[in-house]
């Protein structure tokens, strides 16, 4: 079978590492020329992204990429611990979440997407699809056009397939945050704890990878939706210093050496069409669970999609299939995105009221959370075996 893919990020390549798995011709395509080592900034891989990437090879490459992180620690203004957990995984679980930049992931990807046989095409950009009852016949801005059986939207939470779906599909809007990530150089700080301050302005976080190199995260809250163009490190810098007063967000800023990335903090209302004949939605154009699950849940989904596929008669028929199987656990993130992104946004009351609801809460993380750890992918054949797709 044949299929488009559309979108080049971190649900793209893995949809089509998976598909190759199965015996899909694949074709990726990418709006933007740029490497993607230089996309984007630092993100985390929950143990069931990782259970995820290890069903598709690529356990050891993201683990020896990135740094492990044990524990997560949540913390007033005034530096006072409200309390510890493990970070995105079970108390119990040995596997330890990843911290990675996203630009190296998304090489990974590409890069093992590539070696299985997929093509990924850049600089071109989606503008139509047409589907008949066989296939689907993309459109792109340079006057391209290529026809499959298949059109995957991998396209992100602004995504172009999800309207050519459903014209009436809710867009992208700015959720009231936006953010500005950086490294700092300190030393003396516990390696393997990501730890978040609630601060006046938003949500401080910052994790130490090595003994003395800090990835931070300032995460802003403003109604308004600013001007994030045109501003330099120096600039920012200071900004940040202005909006963050608190002692250890004010520390670890004073130690920032670069900035490596801003911009807006979206949301998505929730989309009920994610699929039609031969058009499907993976990752955030589907569902933007955001809060440190997006590329975990999206590597998912390109587990589910493939495993569909490979067991259903025909393709709409597998498509039904991924949509019944995936929509119960995307519904629970969605809600858990949600409340997460609550916590962050200022106001004395409220802040205190949050911090009370922590101090409650962290005890009883497993029993709360770990359900989003629990997740076990379906296996896919062996590359080599014998396989069998949807038509």
């Amino acid at each position: 079978m044949r299929t488009i893919v559309i979108g080049g990020g971190i649900a793209g390549p893995a949809m089509a590492l998976a598909l190759r798995r199965i015996g899909h011709e694949v074709t990726v395509y990418e709006a933007y020329e740029v490497p993607p080592e230089e996309v984007g900034a630092h993100l985390g891989l929950a143990v069931n992204g990782l259970r995820a990437l290890e069903k598709l090879g690529l356990l050891r490459e993201a683990q020896a990429a990135g740094y492990p992180v044990e524990r997560m620690r949540f913390y007033t203004p005034g530096g006072h611990l409200l309390g510890d957990a493990p970070r995105l995984r079970r108390e119990t679980d040995s596997m330890r979440s990843v911290a990675l930049r996203r630009g190296q992931l998304v090489a990974i990807l590409r890069r093992a997407a590539l070696d299985a046989g997929a093509r990924i095409v850049t600089g071109e950009r989606l503008v139509n699809a047409a589907e008949s009852a066989d296939s689907v016949v993309a459109e792109f801005a340079s006057g391209l056009r290529d026809t499959a059986e298949l059109l995957v939207g991998a396209d992100g939470i602004w995504s172009t397939v999800r309207g050519l779906i459903d014209s009436s599909a809710p867009r992208a809007e700015y959720a009231g945050l936006y953010g500005v990530a950086g490294i700092a150089r300190m030393t003396g700080l516990e390696t393997g704890v990501w730890n978040l301050t609630y601060a006046r302005s938003g949500a401080f976080v910052h994790t130490t990878i090595d003994e003395n190199t800090q990835w931070w995260a300032a995460q802003i809250a403003d109604p308004v939706k600013p001007n994030l163009r045109g501003v330099d490190d120096a600039e920012w810098l200071r900004r940040i210093t202005e909006l963050f007063p608190e002692a250890m967000p004010r520390a670890v800023i004073g130690a920032a050496t670069e900035i490596v990335a801003s911009g807006y903090l979206n949301v998505c209302d929730t989309v009920r069409t994610w699929h039609s004949g031969r058009m499907v939605l993976v990752g955030d154009a589907a569902h933007p669970v955001g809060v440190g699950h997006g590329a975990s849940v999206s590597i998912e989904d390109a587990l589910e999609l493939a495993a569909a596929l490979s067991g259903a008669p025909s393709v709409p028929a597998a498509l039904r299939t991924y949509d019944t199987a995936r929509r119960p656990r995307i519904d629970k993130l969605l809600k858990h995105g949600h409340n997460a992104r609550e916590t962050k946004r200022p106001g004395a009351v409220k802040r205190q009221i949050d911090q009370a609801k922590m101090r409650v809460l962290l005890p009883f993380f497993d029993r709360a959370q770990g359900y989003l750890y629990d997740y076990e992918p379906p296996s896919l054949p062996a590359v080599g075996a014998s396989r069998s797709g949807a038509r």
